[in-house]
């Protein structure tokens, strides 16, 4: 399946299948009962997600969206479920996987923990050449997300922006 920029994959609380991301970049929004939005993920190309159900089944936790065109297979559940049965060596892929995506993680958690602004930002310009490139940080992300994404303002991040690029 093709999807292009904007355009929605799942809902947060509903249920349904996984998905291999073959090309391209989702970004996972967590929605509040306010309605407010916090970006809280980037899923990157070879990711299966929701990886909160890689071994049981369990509602979307936020809605993904493409932030580029994407390919995407769909993984129907049932089919998903019933093949790790069958298959238990497939565990541990699902564990080499799990592993994968709790190390880029905690290199977001090294961001979020830098204490000053630009730190963060300069720390997530280098997650996002490592795992995202050659794709430009600011021609995938708007600076309200740059800013959920690093704890800062939208304001802070345009500040940083601007002097980054007028130094």
């Amino acid at each position: 399946m093709i999807l292009h920029k904007g355009e929605r994959l799942f809902l947060q609380g509903e249920s349904g299948p996984l998905f291999h991301l073959r090309s391209g970049l989702l970004k996972i929004l967590r929605v509040h009962p306010d309605g407010s939005q916090i970006l809280v993920n980037i899923i990157v190309p070879d990711e299966i997600i929701p990886h909160h159900s890689l071994i049981t089944p369990n509602p979307y936790f936020g809605t993904a969206i493409a932030l580029v065109t994407c390919e995407v297979d769909v993984l129907p559940a049932a089919s998903w479920y019933q093949e790790l049965e069958q298959q238990p060596d497939r565990y541990r892929s699902i564990a080499l996987q799990l592993q994968d995506k709790l190390r880029m993680m905690q290199q977001r958690i090294d961001q979020l923990t830098a204490i000053a602004p630009a730190d963060k930002l300069r720390k997530l310009e280098a997650w996002f050449d490592h795992y995202i490139s050659p794709e430009a940080l600011t021609d995938v992300l708007t600076q309200d997300e740059i800013g959920q994404f690093i704890g800062l303002r939208r304001e802070t991040i345009n500040r940083l922006l601007r002097a980054k690029k007028e130094g």
